[in-house]
């Protein structure tokens, strides 16, 4: 997962990062409220564990910011604070859990995988990056009020992408996740159907949503960016495959509209 870990206390953060990557996360730590809940607010974080007694801004402020703008990151609360008061306040204010420090690393990691996987199992009905909106009842995406019809395959990808919203997305990790390819395959599929997305997600709105990471891949993001020639989308590749000795191998139409 891609975490955040606001604490203040040098030693506690660097632990917590050494500890959370070794069993495979990505983390970022902010050192500060301010900082932490700028950080919070903009990326795609897929859980944060936060401290409450902070510099610049409390924690529990925090909290309140992050569930007033309808975000729904899971959150633990690591504190000092013990008292019931304290505990309730906070699963009021929509903590998923609380712990009180000290505590053992090996029962933050068990509460960890728990909240994960009821939150797998319980997906948001609706996701949203800016004025754009998916609905996963519905199966529907509506920008600006319009419905945009999209196939399958491009309802899949636009959706895998607000998920993951405001981080870059690899290419070979949307190859594994929207197509079930293996990263190594030589497709530029991708960059096709971004192509697709734009055009049918972007154009004729404001500002882009949709932005290449240059060498890296994509990115759904709510702040406004200016694109580089190769972010445009003026142009749709062809969808191709190369074969052993570099040679162009095309796929079927029924591959290319799934």
């Amino acid at each position: 997962m891609h975490m955040l870990v606001i604490e203040d206390e040098p030693a506690l953060s660097l632990i917590l990062k050494y500890h959370l990557e070794l069993e495979g996360h990505q983390v970022e730590v902010a050192a500060d409220g301010k900082t932490g809940l700028a950080k919070a607010s903009e990326a795609g974080f897929d859980m944060v564990l936060l401290d409450l007694n902070l510099p610049g801004c409390d924690g529990t402020e925090i909290l309140s910011a992050l569930r007033l703008a309808a975000a729904s990151t899971p959150t633990i609360v690591l504190s000092a604070r013990s008292s019931l008061e304290d505990r309730l306040r906070c699963f009021d204010l929509g903590a998923d859990d609380y712990m009180a420090k000290p505590f053992a690393l090996r029962e933050l990691s068990v509460r960890i995988k728990a909240i994960s996987r009821r939150a797998q199992a319980l997906p948001e009905p609706v996701l949203r990056c800016a004025d754009l909106e998916l609905n996963r009842v519905q199966r529907s995406v509506v920008r600006g009020g319009r419905r945009i019809e999209l196939s399958a395959r491009e309802y899949a990808l636009v959706e895998y992408l607000i998920q993951h919203k405001g981080r870059c997305v690899p290419r070979t990790t949307l190859l594994r996740h929207v197509w079930n390819m293996p990263e190594q395959s030589g497709t530029n599929v991708v960059e096709v159907y971004v192509n697709y997305l734009r055009r049918k997600v972007d154009q004729g709105f404001g500002r882009p949503l949709i932005h290449t990471v240059r060498g890296e891949g994509y990115v759904i993001r709510e702040l406004n960016s200016t694109r580089s020639a190769e972010d445009s989308g003026d142009s749709v590749p062809d969808v191709r495959w190369r074969g052993a000795a570099g040679r162009r191998v095309y796929p079927s139409a029924a591959e290319c509209i799934a």
